[in-house]
């Protein structure tokens, strides 16, 4: 994918190299702040660090990016420390990637060669690891074509006809090409299967909740706690890559789809975007989202606005959008903090902790209030005796109340449209038979 450079078990020794444009600056705590996911971002895929280095660059050379007396330091660190690769937290050319591993004679990866690389060895359903192939394959696409430029200058014969290079680069070309159309294909036929589910689930009037993030913020461990599951979850980036969806009951006996996706960092390849739009179908589709916030992060503010950026490049925005509810989650290591109930849900503001459960009730009843808020109020004067439509409130609205006269039961029950749908008016409400 990133051009040979594969995890595995033994750790790589690695060089970790964390450039700024000087006129790209970002202020030194972001910057810091940056270089330090990076390296989370090296970590969770397995190698060992052996050195960071931090570099302000006054003016990149599209040559080798870094000015020469930096590059010859990095040469020096892969020797002292026989690192196997240099990771190099910005966007490289093709011909800046191969000019650094030829002056330090190790492998180079770039920030979004490594993302992919983390993604490739942990997506384990099958629209996981198409959704990476794919991704890998585009990436690899541009870096091919100009990878075989010093070939396409042994170009001989009558103009279309080319020399052994610009043949094997066509060769190349057609072959990801090729794969890439095979992938598209499958993704196609993955994606009208889950838009069927998701049909499905709106005819039964199943509501979708999503979870969204910055990575690492606490979503899956939340998702294990409200829906009791056993999803992954560690203290790493990207620990949740393939989309879980999972039934939620609420108090009063009503159900929802709550949804834990991939988590989001800074400046996320779009190569990765495009590709994953599918698994992030499921915030677009939803109803209603969480977005789960590390509150004692002290760049939480900056981190909520790579997830809002990214949910408008998701184009869930606008007046037709899901309503937000804000978990700042970790509370227990934040202290004073409290939640807040606006008058309507996207305005409130829950603190929660996902790992020891406190606050958890109080957003299963937020979310219990949401989605009776979301249905109708039926009036139904039934049969004494028809357990059978009786049954059916029970299991799929909300008794308000319950009163018998004589053999007539008359109940009222908020219900979302679809179920009450199989109600009839014509006086009294009728099950539909």
């Amino acid at each position: 994918m990133s051009g040979g450079w594969e995890l595995e078990d033994e750790p790589d020794r690695v060089i970790s190299v964390h450039p700024e444009l000087v006129n790209r600056r970002i202020g030194e705590q972001l910057w810091k702040a940056r270089a330090e996911e990076f390296d989370l971002l090296v970590g969770s895929s397995g190698c060992e660090i052996m050195a960071s280095q931090r570099f302000s660059v006054r003016k990149a050379t599209a040559r080798i990016l870094l000015g020469e007396g930096q590059a010859e330091e990095i040469r020096r660190l892969v020797e002292v420390h026989e690192a196997d690769v240099v990771f190099v937290d910005h966007p490289l050319s093709p011909v800046q990637q191969r000019n650094m591993e030829v002056a330090w004679e190790a492998k180079v990866v770039d920030r979004t060669g490594l993302i992919l690389e983390i993604f490739a060895a942990r997506a384990r359903t099958r629209e996981g690891v198409l959704q990476v192939e794919l991704a890998s394959l585009n990436y690899q696409l541009g870096r091919l074509v100009r990878s075989w430029t010093h070939l396409e200058r042994q170009r001989g014969g009558y103009g279309f006809m080319g020399g052994p290079g610009e043949r094997q680069l066509e060769l190349d070309r057609r072959m990801i090409r090729n794969s890439i159309g095979a992938l598209e294909r499958d993704l196609e036929k993955v994606m009208r299967m889950r838009a069927t589910q998701r049909s499905g689930r709106q005819r039964k009037d199943i509501p979708t909740v999503a979870l969204v993030g910055y990575t690492n913020a606490g979503k899956s461990t939340l998702f294990n706690k409200l829906t009791q599951s056993d999803v992954y979850v560690a203290d790493q980036l990207f620990a949740t890559l393939d989309p879980t969806l999972r039934m939620l009951e609420l108090p009063g006996g009503l159900r929802l789809m709550l949804s834990d996706t991939v988590g989001f960092v800074q400046e996320l390849p779009h190569e990765l975007v495009d590709a994953f739009r599918a698994t992030l179908e499921e915030v677009i589709e939803a109803d209603l989202i969480l977005h789960v916030r590390d509150a004692s992060d002290p760049l939480q503010s900056e981190q909520a606005k790579v997830v809002h950026q990214t949910l408008h490049q998701l184009g869930v925005v606008g007046d037709d959008s899901p309503p937000v509810i804000e978990l700042l989650n970790k509370r227990d290591k934040v202290a004073g903090m409290v939640s807040y109930h606006g008058e309507d849900i996207h305005s409130s503001r829950l603190a929660i902790s996902a790992l020891h459960g406190d606050g958890v009730d109080e957003l299963l009843e937020l979310l219990s209030d949401w989605l009776q808020r979301e249905m109708g109020e039926l009036h139904l004067v039934l049969d004494i005796s028809d357990g059978r439509s009786q049954a059916y409130c029970h299991e799929h609205g909300f008794i308000i109340s319950s009163e018998a006269v004589d053999n007539v039961l008359h109940l009222i029950v908020r219900m979302g449209p679809v179920h009450a749908a199989r109600f009839n008016c014509d006086g009294a409400l009728h099950f539909l038979q």
